[in-house]
């Protein structure tokens, strides 16, 4: 009779753990997924001050839109370093999304006014540099949706029953989706020059 009760015990115990270890695996899947945003959105941050020098030589009329990408290019960059530091963290997920919205209209108003300047749009410099902002907003595109796959496995594993019960009692708390907030925001900026 001992060992029945010492055999469901060992049993339920590691049943708790294989849930445990479930979950801590999920919370590793979309931290790992995060690291990938992170890594897109570093060189995308990368990429605008060398696009903004290049504009910078044929709108010097445009100073206020090229001092509007490089103030939405730094508080995007200060909302990845807070998302980066705890991937989990709601507000600091959402405050990122905010902030790649903003973003992303100052890089659509900048390549916008970069039509009225045909030097500009022929310049190979910036050619490049849009072609490597589009091949780089792609790349964020499935990263984003890694992580958000990843975010949903997670938040699902901890949500059922009886994983809930451990997941409170452990603290893993549901993770947020990078979201974009409307359809326009959600497209790649336009950079063609050709």
């Amino acid at each position: 009779m001992g060992w029945v009760i010492l055999i469901v015990v060992v049993g339920v115990l590691l049943f708790f753990v294989s849930i445990y270890n479930r979950l801590v695996t999920a919370r590793n899947g979309y931290k790992n997924a995060f690291a990938q945003i992170d890594v897109q959105l570093t060189r995308r941050y990368d990429l605008i001050p060398n696009l903004v020098e290049t504009a910078k030589g044929y709108m010097k009329h445009e100073r206020e839109t090229l001092e509007a990408v490089i103030t939405a290019r730094n508080a995007a960059m200060s909302g990845l370093k807070s998302a980066a530091a705890n991937p989990g963290n709601p507000a600091a997920v959402q405050q990122l999304a905010g902030a790649e919205n903003a973003l992303s209209g100052a890089l659509g108003r900048l390549f916008a006014l970069a039509e009225a300047y045909p030097d500009l749009k022929a310049n190979q410099n910036m050619m490049q540099l849009s072609e490597e902002l589009t091949s780089t907003e792609n790349k964020v595109a499935f990263a984003r949706q890694a992580f958000n796959d990843a975010v949903m496995g997670y938040n699902n594993t901890r949500e059922v029953f009886p994983n809930t019960i451990i997941a409170g009692m452990f603290a893993f708390w549901p993770a947020q989706l990078l979201e974009i907030e409307s359809a326009e925001k959600r497209a790649v900026p336009k950079v063609s020059f050709g």
